[in-house]
């Protein structure tokens, strides 16, 4: 299959494993936690292009491109982001992931919990709030080397996060759109 000129093709997702414990505001502590990341774009050698895109409610880490040459359905918010497109990634390199208690390959009820054999978590799994998502996502941003990213941006609960981003770390983010 050929893609459109303006999409990111194809794209593959990336699990960054985090070993260190995560404590949440339900003052409730994961272990570890695992997210699931996509990137499009390049990133420049002063880490001064990255945007990160905040998903809503029922979204995930698949924002722009196509999994595989046969896919149908490119990512939620392909619309907006590839070159050329309104978050330009023959400019920017963005930066989607799913969150902490997401079913799309982050750390959530359907993970195995280590403090019960490994059986999934289940209705177990702690109470996140978007200030744990905003956190894990600071933390992915230590392991990508971006200290301060050029936006960031979400609609809906993703908007919610982008501006719990400039509560939280105001010298992190240049926008919050």
């Amino acid at each position: 299959m050929s893609f459109p000129a303006d999409s990111v093709g194809l794209v593959t997702p990336q699990k960054f494993i985090f070993e260190e414990p995560l404590e949440l505001e339900c003052d409730r502590i994961l272990p570890r936690f695992e997210l699931m990341v996509e990137t499009y774009g390049e990133l420049n050698a002063d880490k001064s292009n990255a945007i990160l895109i905040c998903h809503a409610l029922s979204g995930h880490h698949h924002a722009a491109g196509y999994h595989h040459a046969d896919d149908k359905k490119p990512g939620w918010w392909d619309a907006c982001i590839g070159p050329g497109k309104a978050i330009d990634t023959s400019k920017f390199f963005v930066v989607a992931l799913n969150n902490i208690g997401g079913c799309s390959g982050s750390t959530g009820p359907i993970s195995p919990n280590p403090e019960n054999d490994n059986r999934p978590y289940g209705p177990d799994f702690p109470l996140v709030t978007v200030r744990d998502w905003v956190k894990t996502q600071a933390l992915l941003s230590d392991r990508l080397g971006i200290d301060v990213w050029y936006a960031v941006i979400g609609g809906s609960l993703g908007g919610m996060q982008a501006l719990q981003w400039s509560v939280d770390y105001p010298d992190r983010l240049k926008k919050c759109v």
